[in-house]
């Protein structure tokens, strides 16, 4: 009996002369949803994920990937060596033993790359496909090339986000590169693998000594962003709400929650467009409920120390629909901010490290702020 198999997990191996080499059962290269561009300080940047699932029987080395744009002649992007390596990430557990390296994907496994790269302006709507160089690991040792992965960036404009807070000075702590950071978590807790927090900012207010609090640090109401005032960032309606959670006395006494939990108390503003602005980590006392229309400004929370976080906190993101796990994490910027310092990485700001001031702040419109800036938004 003939089996027809199927089309999509197989590739065909070109090798000089017009030859064609066994077939393989190989590698699956596809992007999930549209790519993003999306301006980051002063540049703006493509942000997707590309997921790479391995289909053959040995493990499999990726030594490049190449990101095209389909109307270039020079790629966008060639990931090797150690940048290939931090930029992707096995789904489940490591492999062990490590020497197995962060780029080898083993049978039946799923990589993911998490792209991050500067594209030329006006690159929405453009199509991109991806080359790759791989090689099996074991038996011949064979290095061969593929491609897939054919994406096409949104076409639309972001929305243009009012502040979350007002004055500063802001750190808005985040870090792609991160393990576990929010770049990297995804949740399947709804049916379907989510990254809520592709685009999550984590904002903590500090002093130009780079301090997060004044006194003993234990205590959350010592810590100066602490139930600072949280705005609606947009006019919306409120569709979810959660403030039963209480406010913890101490840092030390705060008990690890689970993962239905760790967001502590939220709220959820619609603000149109298939768009939800999220708020987490909240004070008990919302002074708003499900149904309420506010404005842009309006008061919908106070930072709080709920949930699964190290210290107080706003963690805020757009998400595409009113769940806190199971939602895809949306791009946005910010009408304007004004930028005053920058963390050179985040682990100079966890040790609470000075934050280098620039020679002159100046305001930034239309952007999204690139990972540590320090900033100042609008009002007191």
């Amino acid at each position: 009996m003939h089996i027809k198999l199927p089309v999509l997990a197989f590739l065909a191996l070109a090798i000089p002369g017009g030859a064609t080499a066994q077939t393989n059962q190989s590698l699956d290269v596809r992007v999930a949803g549209a790519p993003n561009v999306v301006r980051i300080g002063a540049a703006d940047q493509l942000v997707y994920e590309l997921h790479l699932t391995n289909f053959s029987s040995l493990p499999l080395r990726l030594d490049q990937l190449v990101i095209n744009a389909n109307d270039k002649d020079v790629p966008l992007k060639a990931y090797a060596g150690d940048e290939l390596a931090k930029a992707i990430a096995l789904v489940g557990p490591a492999e062990a033993p490590a020497e197995t390296g962060a780029r080898i994907i083993p049978p039946g496994r799923r990589a993911i790359v998490y792209v991050n790269t500067p594209v030329p302006t006006a690159f929405r709507g453009k199509s991109i496909s991806h080359s790759l160089a791989l090689g099996k690991v074991g038996a011949d040792n064979a290095s061969f090339t593929t491609s897939g992965g054919a994406a096409t960036a949104a076409p639309t404009d972001l929305p243009r986000l009012s502040p979350p807070l007002r004055g500063g000075p802001w750190v808005a702590v985040y870090d792609p590169g991160m393990e576990r950071g929010h770049r990297r978590v995804f949740y399947a807790t709804e049916g379907s693998a989510t990254l809520p927090g592709r685009f999550a900012i984590d904002f903590m207010k500090a002093d130009t000594g780079g301090k997060l609090s004044s006194g003993d640090a234990n205590i959350p109401a010592n810590h100066y962003g602490f139930g600072a005032e949280v705005l609606a960032v947009a006019d919306g309606a409120i569709v979810g709400i959660r403030d039963d959670v209480p406010d913890p006395a101490t840092r030390s006494g705060r008990t690890n929650p689970s993962i239905a939990d760790a967001s502590g108390n939220y709220v959820m503003l619609d603000i149109g467009g298939g768009r939800i602005a999220t708020y987490e980590h909240l004070k008990q006392g919302a002074p708003v409920a499900v149904g309420d229309r506010v404005k842009a400004g309006q008061v919908v929370g106070f930072l709080g120390f709920t949930g699964q976080a190290s210290a107080p906190h706003l963690h805020f993101h757009l998400a595409d629909k009113p769940s806190i796990l199971g939602a895809e994490g949306q791009p946005y910027v910010f009408a304007s901010l004004t930028r005053l310092g920058q963390y050179p990485t985040i682990d100079s700001f966890f040790r609470g490290e000075t934050w280098p001031p620039v020679d002159r702040s100046e305001t930034i419109r239309d952007s999204f702020p690139p990972p540590n800036l320090v900033v100042r938004f609008p009002g007191d």
